[in-house]
């Protein structure tokens, strides 16, 4: 499981969203995001990809997740 972290614009404003990627590799999961955010490209809003990383536990905050941040 993979998640991907986009970044939108609008206007002078910008924000992030994640979306989990269901994919086999990394390289897999980076092309099936990188479609998205062309296919997102539609409206108004410009997305972006920053990253898509390996997710065992994509979302949650617990203990594990406080620690890489230390």
């Amino acid at each position: 499981m993979f998640m991907a972290e986009f970044k939108l614009r609008y206007n002078n404003r910008k924000w992030y969203v994640r979306r989990i990627v269901e994919a086999d590799s990394i390289e897999d999961a980076r092309e099936k995001a990188e479609r998205y955010a062309r296919l997102m490209n539609r409206g108004e809003v410009r997305w972006e990809l920053n990253y898509v990383i390996e997710a065992r536990r994509p979302l949650i905050v617990g203990d594990e997740e406080l620690e890489k941040l230390i």
